[in-house]
């Protein structure tokens, strides 16, 4: 018991720096994008709002959430080998 519990933690910990990484490289890869996209448009306004107005729009985007799927998909995995491993 004492394993599976040394093993959550670290997992955990592990699952947390990847999804740290995993989210400031999203961001970044999304400013990057709203910054091509404000040249392109023709640059309307101010560079720094129209990127921030982005970042905002992109906070409460559906691609946030699915990164959310680092913690979720490993722990249903570790879980399902567990419970094929010992009771079936």
């Amino acid at each position: 018991m004492i394993a599976l519990a040394r093993l959550l933690v670290v997992g955990f910990l592990v699952l947390t720096v990847v999804y740290i990484c995993l989210s400031l490289y999203s961001r970044a890869m999304r400013r990057a994008k709203l910054r091509t996209w404000w040249v392109e448009a023709g640059r309307p306004g101010d560079e720094e709002s129209y990127v921030e107005k982005g970042l905002a729009e992109y906070d409460g985007s559906l691609r946030r959430k699915l990164i959310l799927g680092v913690y979720v998909v490993p722990l249903c995995l570790m879980g399902l080998i567990l419970y094929l491993t010992n009771f079936y």
